[in-house]
């Protein structure tokens, strides 16, 4: 799990790494803390942070946490609930976080403000900041049949909201979409979404 920075919102962080490879699910939500089921207005001492399962197969945790340096500037120090922190769940996944912590900091003069910490109760944001690109295109989500809960652990959506949240790369897109099972009507409409802005790559 990862807690980033509001420099771009958990929900754009949350389609970057949606469309990276090897990565099948994500979610947003709120750890760290002792707040009791915190919510967004309601957060407490926790941070935000989005959950990522992945294929150890496809990718790695480093190349996950590669994605976390290279996309937000971690030697900025902010408050608890937007803060950079790399919440890990072994010993090592903590021994390779802060052997990548400690190489990134060769590359910054001032200090990284990172912190790596252990996982903990990890309670899921409100739907409306689940999958917040895909929600965008509201027929397009109601044309997947997904009720929100479902929206929240579906890989496909998960899929879609990173090519629609401007990450990923038509190449990409086409050699895995036929496996998911959408239409062509609702591939042609992401395709013609991604032509019609600027893309960047996960």
């Amino acid at each position: 799990m990862f807690g980033f920075l509001r420099k771009t919102t958990i929900c754009n962080r949350e389609a970057q790494y949606g469309c990276a490879p090897g990565v099948i699910r994500t979610r947003v939500g709120y750890t760290g803390g002792t707040t009791p089921n915190p919510t967004y207005h309601k957060l407490g001492d926790h941070t935000e942070t989005i959950d990522i399962q992945y294929d150890p197969n496809v990718t790695t945790y480093e190349k996950i946490l590669g994605m976390f340096w290279d996309n937000h500037s971690p030697t900025q120090c902010h408050k608890r609930q937007y803060m950079s922190a790399i919440f890990y769940h072994n010993p090592h996944q903590k021994q390779l976080a802060e052997e990548s912590m400690k190489e990134m900091q060769k590359k910054y003069a001032k200090p990284i403000q990172t912190l790596i910490l252990p996982s903990e109760v990890f309670y899921e944001a409100e739907d409306y900041h689940q999958k917040f690109m895909l929600r965008k295109h509201q027929n397009l989500v109601n044309s997947l049949g997904l009720s929100d809960k479902q929206l929240i652990g579906s890989h496909i959506a998960g899929r879609l909201n990173g090519y629609l949240g401007h990450f990923g790369t038509f190449e990409a897109f086409n050699k895995e979409v036929d496996v998911w099972g959408i239409t062509s009507h609702q591939k042609d409409y992401v395709l013609e979404q991604m032509k019609s802005s600027d893309y960047g790559h996960c």
